[in-house]
C-alpha cells in the first residue's frame, strides 16, 4: 500500500514501472518492509529514494461464506437501500417542500431495498449452479525487497543494522 503525496517538482510523475537500483534488504512480510522504511525515515534517510517491491505475486481468493437465497436477498436489500438513500438525498436537495421529506426518505430506501432484493435473488437464481459461495480476491507477494539507488545502499544498510 502506498500513501500518495505531492510529486516533487524536480521529478517526473511516477509511471507504473519497476524502480531501478539495488536491493537493500528482503523481507517475508509487508509489515516488516514497512517497518524498515519507518526506521530509515526516523534515521533521516531520504525515503523518497526507496521503494518496496513485492515479488512472487500470487492471487489468493478467500472464501467468506456460502451463498443462500436469504443471504443474497439481504445483500441485495442492503445495496438497494444504499441506492435508495442516495436518491432520497438527491430528492431532499431538490425538494421545495421539506415537510414530507421523512416520508420521501423512507419510501426511497424501502423501494431501493425491494428492488435490490428482487434483482439479487433473480440474479442468484439464474446463476445458481455456477457459484454457491462468496469470496474476496487479494494479491499477495512472497517476498518484499527494499530497493534504492546504488550510491545510497551502504547508508541504508548501516541505518538498518544500527
Amino acid at each position: 500500500m502506498s500513501t500518495p503525496g505531492p510529486v516533487p517538482s524536480n521529478r517526473a510523475p511516477m509511471m507504473p514501472e519497476l524502480p531501478k537500483g539495488d536491493i537493500v534488504s528482503t523481507y517475508d512480510r509487508y509489515e516488516d518492509a514497512k517497518h524498515a522504511v519507518d526506521v530509515l525515515a526516523r534515521a533521516g534517510f531520504p525515503v523518497q529514494q526507496i521503494s518496496i517491491v513485492g515479488n512472487e505475486l500470487r492471487s489468493v481468493e478467500r472464501v467468506t461464506g456460502r451463498l443462500t437465497y436469504g443471504r443474497v436477498a439481504l445483500m441485495g436489500a442492503l445495496s438497494g437501500a444504499y441506492l435508495g438513500l442516495f436518491l432520497g438525498v438527491l430528492l431532499f436537495i431538490f425538494q421545495p417542500d421539506n415537510a414530507a421529506i421523512l416520508g420521501v426518505f423512507a419510501a426511497a430506501v424501502a423501494i431501493g431495498a425491494g428492488f435490490g432484493m428482487l434483482f439479487g435473488v433473480l440474479s442468484y437464481a439464474m446463476n445458481r449452479n455456477r457459484r454457491d459461495f462468496s469470496s474476496v480476491m487479494q494479491m499477495v507477494a512472497g517476498r518484499y525487497d527494499l530497493v534504492t539507488e546504488p550510491e545510497l545502499i551502504g547508508e541504508a544498510r548501516r541505518m538498518l543494522t544500527a
